[in-house]
């Protein structure tokens, strides 16, 4: 028997999976933040399907997203990456994506943890929609132009309104799984 799901996560199976294991789980391990913020940073222009592919990859070429790693990155690793087929190869991302690693650190030494400084822009919880459709899903919201602002302001790039809102959902900070879907429900419920 066939669950109802979101609408955008029909048309294949890695994003089935992608939606119902990941999406809309409150995330509060700091290495995995740095993944979904570098894979979202990624995805901008591009279709999560395309991203979700490449997932591996990118694991593989970013070190295993470990920010301090990623954050050493030379121009050699620069040029490596931008020569590795098998990842989203834009200059302009890969250098973001370092210098985020490089920002991540002062956000973890100055708040403790990448998690304890996100989860405040959402009040420690997540926030909980109930829409009918795709079409009831903000692009943005008020904390993730909040959010955004904030992480430019302390040296962070591709973190704009649209890809900090699709980061807090992948994240698990506003749920926006449609009413009809069997995820909304269960991610819903008081914990």
């Amino acid at each position: 028997m066939s669950r109802a799901r979101c609408a955008w996560a029909e048309g294949d199976p890695l994003l089935r999976t992608y939606h119902d294991v990941e999406w809309g789980v409150p995330v509060h391990d700091d290495a995995r933040l740095f993944e979904m913020l570098v894979l979202e940073g990624f995805q901008a222009g591009l279709s999560w399907l395309t991203i979700l592919r490449k997932r591996d990859a990118f694991r593989e070429a970013f070190a295993g997203f470990a920010p301090d790693r990623v954050a050493a990155f030379g121009a050699g690793d620069v040029d490596r990456l931008l020569r590795d087929p098998r990842i989203v190869r834009n200059r302009a991302k890969i250098h973001a994506s370092i210098r985020n690693a490089g920002c991540f650190a002062g956000v973890v030494e100055a708040f403790g943890s990448f998690d304890a400084y996100l989860w405040r822009f959402v009040g420690g919880a997540p926030r909980v929609h109930r829409p009918r459709s795709a079409a009831d899903v903000p692009a943005t919201s008020p904390e993730s132009q909040s959010l955004g602002r904030d992480l430019e302001r302390r040296g962070f790039a591709f973190v704009g309104p649209t890809i900090m809102y699709a980061f807090m959902q992948a994240t698990g900070m506003v749920m926006d799984h449609t009413v009809a879907c069997f995820r909304h429900a269960e991610l819903a419920a008081p914990v």
